[in-house]
């Protein structure tokens, strides 16, 4: 019987959590909806340029060339953050880390080699 206490006790614990999660942001953005200053004007909707006039609308397409770009560049920061804790313990993890880790990098070399032959690594 006393393990279904602590069994309870630990889904309480996470119910918790997650109310309060849920109701601090909650209740934060709803108190700040009523204390800030609210006083829309057309010049304050206006689309900002540095400083100048807007000559055009704000919508515009941009080349999908950045986009690829910025997420291969996000890609490959994530596995500098998988292969530091690896590195830091690679004398505990043993030989079968090694190549486990090797697999990753080379997967990762294999998609870098198809975004080069793509061609989306281009600036222009």
């Amino acid at each position: 019987m006393e393990s279904i206490h602590i069994y309870m006790n630990n889904y309480m614990i996470v119910a918790v959590f997650f109310l309060i999660g849920i109701l601090l942001p909650t209740v934060a953005l709803t108190i700040s909806k009523f204390l800030r200053p609210h006083a829309p004007t057309v010049e304050k909707q206006t689309t900002y340029e540095s400083g100048i006039d807007p000559f055009h609308d704000s919508r515009i397409q941009f080349n999908v060339r950045y986009y690829m770009f910025a997420l291969l560049f996000v890609i490959f920061d994530i596995e500098t953050i998988f292969l530091y804790p690896w590195a830091v313990a690679y004398e505990k993890l043993g030989i079968i880390a090694l190549f486990e880790m090797l697999m990753f990098v080379v997967m990762l070399v294999i998609g870098l080699v198809y975004a080069w032959r793509k061609g989306v690594l281009k600036w222009t």
